[in-house]
């Protein structure tokens, strides 16, 4: 049990969809370091469930004036992609820090408007890329910030299963959900290749991002076959590392997500699991030096509730931020651009070139 600390950051959460459910309700709860102050919700029984289950200070059917409580000091944006942009400008504007799902927005300039309001309101804002926030990860990155040397090449790949559901119902109880839910005009899935880019492949960009650094450029290919997608992605790092990634889905076998990464003093291997089962990677890093390997644990799994304590620990302490900050929210948005962009011409395409939507 995480012991609360006496000071803690008062969040609200703002969607009590599935994504609330399966993650930020209950890391408010479980966070040392913040409190579950409110909800809101449009959706009137989805609000009375989630009030009743979780106990919030304050419940809230409207955001504004969730915004206008002088107590609340954060919010989780936890609706769908559409509304992630003016939903934490929103918040930013009334002085709140923002804890954002991913992706932070499907265009360029969406994602440069919420930079701007982060730098006009002069509080945080942390994108959520919780992958930053897994133990095994964490320390496969500190071995590349502080001792790999010079960074070779990576190879990533996430790929989505088709057992994924079977395997997910199994560990997560049914969402609650409403007739009564808000949700953005057309179809999110209507377009697959933006879906699965966006749900899927923010995270693979921003795990390569994580371990190497800025991508500058790609040059991408897509294969669609039998309703699966492929896309193979090479990639240029501005510290001269290449790169190759694989988002595939969905593969005929279990999930399949992890790296290989080579390094002037050693390299690193990773297994990283669904993220609905909390289990930290598995991860073996290699010295040169000694000719031995090590296998962090990483014990502590959840995901979401160690992103939560690492914006809290933001606010509270003046820490440096652990998590993906709204210019990384930005960069991963151009990289999908960029995939896009070179799908469809078949070029190089650097992301400094790239406007418009994923």
């Amino acid at each position: 049990m995480i012991k609360k600390q006496d000071r803690r950051l008062r969040v609200g959460v703002l969607g009590c969809g599935p994504i609330a459910q399966f993650a930020h309700l209950e890391s408010c709860v479980k966070a040392g370091n913040a409190d579950l102050y409110a909800i809101c919700d449009a959706a009137p029984d989805l609000l009375a469930r989630m009030g009743a289950t979780y106990e919030p200070q304050k419940i809230y059917a409207d955001y504004d004036a969730m915004l206008a409580d002088p107590e609340l000091e954060a919010v989780i944006v936890a609706t769908s992609d559409a509304y992630h942009v003016p939903m934490s400008i929103k918040a930013l504007d009334a002085g709140k820090h923002v804890l954002c799902e991913k992706p932070i927005g499907t265009s360029v300039e969406e994602g440069e408007a919420l930079a701007k309001a982060v730098r006009r309101s002069g509080r945080v804002l942390q994108v959520g890329h919780m992958k930053r926030f897994d133990p095994a990860l964490e320390a496969a990155r500190d071995f590349v910030r502080d001792e790999i040397g010079e960074v070779l090449a990576l190879k990533a790949w996430y790929c989505d299963s088709t057992h994924r559901y079977t395997n997910t119902d199994a560990v997560q109880p049914l969402p609650v959900t409403s007739k009564l839910a808000r949700k953005p005009g057309g179809n999110p899935k209507a377009d697959l290749r933006q879906y699965f880019m966006l749900a899927h492949g923010s995270h693979l960009v921003d795990t390569a991002r994580f371990l190497c650094g800025d991508i500058i450029a790609v040059r991408a290919r897509l294969n669609e076959r039998f309703g699966a997608y492929c896309w193979f992605v090479e990639t240029e790092f501005a510290s001269g590392a290449l790169g190759h990634l694989d988002l595939t889905v969905a593969v005929r076998m279990d999930w399949h997500e992890g790296f290989q990464l080579y390094g002037e003093n050693g390299s690193v291997i990773a297994r990283t699991f669904n993220p609905w089962y909390f289990r930290a990677s598995e991860v073996e890093i290699f010295h040169e030096k000694t000719a031995t390997a090590h296998k962090p644990l990483g014990a502590d799994g959840h995901f979401f509730r160690r992103q939560l304590e690492g914006l809290a620990q933001t606010v509270l302490e003046g820490t440096p931020m652990r998590g993906a900050n709204v210019e990384d929210g930005v960069a991963s948005i151009r990289a999908m651009i960029a995939i896009a962009r070179s799908v469809a011409s078949g070029e190089r395409v650097e992301l400094a070139s790239v406007s418009g939507a994923v």
